[in-house]
């Protein structure tokens, strides 16, 4: 009787070993990028754009590992959009949870396209770490208001605003401006966390070359947005 031919042991452990240390460094190089000297502590936001795609109870956990693989420490988790909130207070108290458990900080984030459109308080100190708002289509007017009216009603964590204007006067715990694409660039400086747009890369290296530059010229990165990075395979 033939005896079935094995594969060496030794081989079959070389071949692991090879795994495990390119993985490792797979690792070991998205952590350089991100926390090279002087970028700790830094933001590293992950924009969750509802529009672009519907992250909820069924896939959350899943954005969530994608987050943490990618580096990223908090996530602008888009809660209310156009006049509608998304979710109810149980919902988000159960995000929240499963954010921090992660060792992610998340910030509710609401996208205003009128000025009619008030702030949802029901969610307020459900445990979030913010509240961001996206309303740079309002007139300033209306973008005072708003913020105006979230300072004085929210006390349980940070704010934060994501504008597409420069030269914004209001001032936030963190005012993330809009800088995407390469001809943004000149617009990046201390003072404001810079942002990337997925949308806006030509390739991984691009990508990449474009965080690294916002994240260590800036307080800070945020990309834009989750379902972008997850299909652009970055």
């Amino acid at each position: 009787m033939k005896s079935r031919r094995r594969g060496s042991p030794a081989r079959k452990y070389y071949i692991i070993a090879a795994l495990v240390a390119a993985s490792l460094g797979l690792l070991y190089s998205a952590y350089l990028l991100r926390l090279s000297p002087g970028n700790a502590g830094k933001p590293v936001i992950l924009y969750v754009n509802q529009g672009n795609g519907i992250v909820d109870g069924s896939n959350f956990a899943a954005m969530l590992t994608t987050a943490r693989s990618h580096g990223f420490n908090t996530i602008f988790f888009q809660v209310y959009r156009a006049g509608n909130l998304l979710f109810n207070g149980s919902e988000l108290g159960g995000f929240v949870t499963d954010a921090h458990a992660q060792g992610v900080r998340i910030f509710f984030a609401l996208y205003f396209t009128s000025g009619s459109q008030i702030l949802p308080q029901s969610i307020y100190s459900l445990g979030e770490d913010g509240i961001s708002l996206d309303m740079s289509t309002l007139p300033s007017p209306s973008q005072q208001s708003l913020f105006g009216n979230l300072q004085a009603g929210y006390h349980a964590g940070e704010t934060a605003i994501t504008t597409t204007n420069a030269s914004l006067a209001l001032k936030p715990g963190i005012l993330v401006l809009e800088t995407y694409g390469v001809g943004s660039r000149g617009l990046i400086r201390y003072g404001i966390v810079a942002s990337v747009g997925v949308f806006a890369t030509a390739s991984k290296a691009d990508y990449e070359q474009q965080f690294q530059y916002a994240l260590n010229y800036s307080d800070g990165v945020m990309v834009f947005d989750y379902a972008g990075l997850v299909k652009s395979g970055y």
